[in-house]
């Protein structure tokens, strides 16, 4: 299993929908920031979003599985092996993220069962 780089490429707000059912003064997401990396496997990187990690983390499983010398869904969505674009589920004001595969091997740290 291998470490995947997850990348905020940018925050939005969608500023007509947000009008209509976001409380006054919404903003988009004030958790995550353009330009912030993390590296994840099996498990949500500290610091990251409950939410967001919800919507990818299966991206994220498949990515440090193997996936990542392939193309998602057949080749009709991504044209980059080993790469998707996803975004959290907040319909006001989705963050986007990139997921690459890496090379990097994950270190699971646990205490095997004994018994």
């Amino acid at each position: 299993m291998n470490k995947v780089k997850i990348t905020v490429l940018k925050t939005t707000l969608d500023r007509e929908l947000a009008e209509e059912y976001g409380v006054q003064g919404l903003t988009a997401c004030p958790m995550m920031q353009a330009g912030q990396i993390f590296y994840a496997d099996y498990a949500k990187p500290e610091g990251f979003c409950d939410e967001a990690w919800k919507a990818i983390y299966q991206y994220v499983f498949a990515l440090s599985h193997g996936m990542g010398d392939e193309l998602f869904y057949y080749g009709d969505w991504i044209r980059k092996p080993g790469v998707a674009i996803c975004s959290c589920n907040d319909g006001l004001r989705p963050v986007i993220f990139k997921l690459e595969a890496t090379d990097e091997e994950s270190v699971i740290d646990y205490e095997p069962i004994t018994r």
